[in-house]
């Protein structure tokens, strides 16, 4: 039996928004392989204006082995959810996965292992694309769905909360909050955790500790990344700007309109490459939205569409 005075209380959050895929999101947690020092809870957050994911969350009940607490907090916008899980946790760690991903069995075993070896604040974990046969083969073997984290001189200096393991012991997390601004946009996460590491978090990367994500028919499109792109850009040229002098802002400004510029042309002159073609198209895309974000034009809204109309 556990002592429960060196039990590690570790809560799992899957904020969730009319998705019928979070069925099969809690079915893998169920099958969790869970250390025998921890002791785990399930956060499901639902972000709809009604209690949609509630009847649900009461059937994964019957088959989860442990609590799965339901939490209402409306409406479409992703930090309200967020915000609510770290409100309600209480645990050592908590992690966050999507409603439409399926974690693999030592998931959790990893995280915790790479937060123990390290000793960082936050652990990201790798997000698998699982791709259909109805998506393009350029696609298929550029894998862009996919989320890693990114190293900057050696370093990872934001992350995501698509698999993510977050230590909320730390000083660098305490009373930290996602920004309800971001909450439709989308870059909650980017921010959170890039003003973690600015002030002084660590994050940690656990390769095995996978996530798998399909891909659905809507996102196999290019338009689909490129807005993801551009967005994303947007993002990151509004955190430049907000930590930057007006003089830096106009060099950061001529460095990505560069960039975009340069990638633009290399995606023609690889016209007959689709793969490379499409990478750098999208960075192209990716560095206009940094322009954008830098000229302080609003992040394009990708939650809450559906309640709007």
């Amino acid at each position: 039996m556990t002592d429960p005075r060196t039990t590690r209380q570790i809560d799992i959050a899957v904020c969730t928004f009319r998705r019928p895929e979070l069925a099969e999101t809690l079915h893998s947690l169920a099958l969790l392989t869970i250390p025998d020092d921890a002791d785990i809870r399930v956060i499901v957050a639902d972000n709809d204006m009604t209690p949609s994911a509630e009847a649900l969350v009461n059937q994964m009940r019957l088959t989860t082995p442990f609590e799965i607490l339901y939490v209402h907090c409306p409406a479409s916008n992703i930090s309200i959810a967020r915000n609510a899980c770290l409100d309600v946790s209480r645990g050592h760690y908590l992690a966050f996965v999507d409603d439409d991903e399926t974690v693999s069995r030592t998931w959790l075993v990893q995280l915790l292992d790479t937060a123990r070896d390290t000793g960082a604040d936050v652990v990201l974990g790798p997000v698998r694309a699982e791709y259909a046969l109805s998506a393009p083969n350029w696609m298929r073997r550029g894998d862009f769905h996919s989320t890693r984290p990114v190293w900057v001189n050696g370093e990872i200096r934001t992350g995501y909360t698509c698999n993510v393991l977050i230590d909320l012991t730390r000083p660098a997390l305490t009373g930290r909050r996602f920004n309800l601004a971001l909450g439709r946009s989308g870059g909650e996460d980017t921010e959170f955790f890039r003003h973690m590491h600015a002030d002084g978090g660590h994050l940690a990367y656990a390769p095995d500790a996978l996530v798998f994500e399909p891909v659905p028919e809507k996102r196999a499109r290019l338009t689909w990344l490129a807005k993801r792109r551009f967005r994303s850009g947007q993002t990151h040229g509004r955190l430049l700007s907000a930590q930057g002098q007006p003089g830096s802002k106009m060099v950061e400004i001529a460095r990505a309109a560069a960039k975009s510029g340069y990638c633009a042309f290399a995606s023609l002159l690889l016209a007959g490459s689709p793969v490379a073609r499409s990478r750098y198209a999208l960075r192209a895309v990716m560095h206009a939205g940094v322009v954008s974000g830098l000229f302080g034009v609003r992040e394009l809204q990708q939650y809450g569409a559906i309640s709007a109309r």
